[in-house]
């Protein structure tokens, strides 16, 4: 079982409804493609809630592709995790994903 190490939570009013373990952004939205995360959200929020968002140290996070150790993430269109491209990098990975719905730790904030 993975654990998750916080250091640092902080709040954001929800414009959608977010899903737990997904990155979100500064806009209150499932985080884009590519884009900077304001942290990872800790709990399923519907619309217009207040959702918890991990924003540094040892987080939780789903991820939407294969992940190997060590790489650094950016996140996709859905606010899940994948191998950075041409985006913007949100994490370091702990732990390898074997595939898509896998839950990783990455660390945020080094």
């Amino acid at each position: 079982m993975k654990t998750q190490q916080s250091i640092l939570t902080t709040s954001v009013i929800t414009s959608a409804g977010l899903t737990r373990r997904r990155f979100v952004g500064f806009d209150g939205n499932a985080c884009g493609t590519g884009v900077k995360a304001l942290g990872v959200v800790d709990a399923d929020t519907e619309a217009g809630g207040v959702a918890p968002a991990n924003v540094l140290g040892l987080i939780l996070v789903e991820a939407g592709a294969a992940i190997a150790v060590g790489a650094e993430v950016q996140s996709d269109a859905n606010g899940k995790a994948i191998p950075k491209a041409a985006g913007v990098g949100n994490g370091i990975a702990l732990d390898a994903a074997a595939a898509a719905g896998d839950v990783i730790r990455i660390v945020r904030g080094i």
